[in-house]
């Protein structure tokens, strides 16, 4: 009998090994469930009840994947060729990936009135970016009901305005589509123009902007806002990301209404009252909310070139927009503020930076340059007959899940659109995120002498 005992405990241990070698961090679940809804969605749009004509199969890839990372590009018309099934769809799916899938999956423990246990928090802490130990249940609850809230605040303005012109139902249906879409940076419209009939009417354009900027911010900066209601009293991160939101929106309205002001297919177009207007929509909404209110084609080259770095930077951490966010940018002009100054480390409102947020804002920052250098690299080798900006522009508003193009996307190689896929997908879940996903980090316990490295 005891001669089984070192074999059994051999066994237990292999099995023990294998599961924790096995167990997947919170980057790799979010990318597996990214996956697996995009699988799901792809099914749902190929369903024949899902168009009018039909989707191909890719054409359905194509359109889930834009829909759960909440990119506004596509191959087909969504107010054209989608059904009303296939417009819910969207829908559903871009609330899936703005809101996030930890937020839906604890939301959906609870409503089967199960229970989150210590180890389940900590995995949803992780997905969701948050460093605080407190109950992420309770922050679950917040971030649904705030979303719930605004979108259904939205729409009820929205419908003022577009009921009278619709009609009750398509109305009805138009307001909260859009009021969702704009809240969750999706920048996807299934109005027959899009939103540039509407983008120089001031009701339309506040209320649309202002949920695509509020969802942008991060629901870790709304919840501290709810909590402190003073500017002073909030934390580093949301100080910096509301100060970095505020600069960029601010400066980038006002150098496009430089550039464009007298361009005859964009600004000049209309009534030199209208066109601030026009111009705070472009100005903010290539910030991953996406949606087309100009033909970014016919833009002139500073504004085409301003809207691929907002779209780099897109919104807020733990936000429903993408990009490498605007806390990450401001910790890097912090740093290299301190390092031209002579100073130690990076500070900002009495507070200093971490070391760690600092390491952690150039991994960002030079990850996401190589994939979407790389990513461009690609698509300019595969696309020689189209112009070079054109294509630099799709890989950027891929990646940023900004949803904006020069019109060709539906003109690209089934090649080209799978590495402007992919551009999607990684730009979602996030350069880091897949690091981590891939390469799980171990603490390295060696320590070895410095060294001098010229730089520059």
């Amino acid at each position: 009998m005891r001669s089984w005992l070192p074999r059994l405990r051999g066994r237990v241990t292999l099995r023990a090994r294998m599961r924790r070698a096995w167990r997947l961090s919170p980057p790799a679940l979010l990318a597996g469930g990214f996956a697996v809804f995009i699988l799901i969605g792809t099914l749902l749009f190929w369903l024949p009840f899902a168009s009018h004509e039909g989707l191909s199969l890719w054409q359905a890839l194509f359109t889930a994947t834009a829909s759960i990372t909440v990119t506004g590009l596509s191959l087909v018309d969504p107010a054209r060729d989608l059904t009303l099934f296939g417009q819910i769809v969207v829908m559903v799916l871009f609330h899936i990936g703005g809101l996030g899938l930890m937020t839906f999956a604890v939301l959906t423990v609870l409503a089967l009135g199960g229970r989150l246990g210590l180890g389940g928090q900590r995995l949803v802490r992780e997905a969701m970016n948050q460093t605080s130990p407190g109950d992420v249940v309770v922050l679950v609850r917040q971030v649904a009901l705030l979303a719930l809230t605004l979108e259904l605040v939205g729409a009820a303005v929205l419908a003022t305005a577009w009921v009278p012109e619709m009609g009750w139902a398509r109305g009805l249906w138009m307001s909260f589509f859009h009021a969702a879409s704009a809240f969750n940076n999706a920048g996807v419209s299934i109005l027959p123009g899009g939103l540039a009939p509407w983008a120089a009417t001031p009701l339309i354009t506040i209320v649309i902007t202002g949920l695509f900027i509020v969802g942008g911010l991060g629901f870790t900066v709304i919840n501290d806002l709810w909590h402190e209601r003073r500017f002073g009293r909030l934390s580093l991160h949301s100080k910096l990301t509301l100060t970095g939101t505020l600069i960029l929106a601010v400066s980038a309205w006002l150098m496009v209404m430089g550039f464009e002001w007298n361009n005859g297919n964009t600004l000049a177009a209309l009534a030199p009252e209208q066109r601030p207007w026009l111009a705070w929509f472009m100005a903010v909404v290539p910030r991953s909310a996406g949606f087309a209110v100009v033909d970014i084609s016919v833009a002139y080259a500073p504004t085409v070139l301003l809207t691929m770095f907002l779209i780099f930077i897109g919104g807020g951490s733990n936000s429903t927009a993408s990009g490498i966010k605007v806390s990450t940018f401001m910790v890097v002009i912090l740093a290299t503020r301190a390092f031209l100054t002579g100073r130690q480390r990076p500070t900002a409102f009495t507070r200093m930076v971490s070391l760690k947020s600092v390491f952690r804002a150039y991994t960002v920052v030079v990850l996401s340059l190589l994939m979407v250098m790389l990513g461009c690299f690609f698509l300019v080798i595969l696309e020689p007959e189209m112009r070079p900006m054109d294509v630099l522009f799709e890989g950027f508003s891929a990646f940023g899940n900004a949803g904006m193009t020069r019109g060709i996307t539906a003109h690209m190689s089934m090649a080209s659109q799978a590495v402007v896929m992919v551009l999607m997908f990684v730009g979602r879940i996030g350069p880091l995120a897949l690091a981590f996903s891939l390469a799980r980090p171990r603490p390295v316990r060696l320590r070895y002498a410095e060294d001098e490295v010229q730089i520059g």
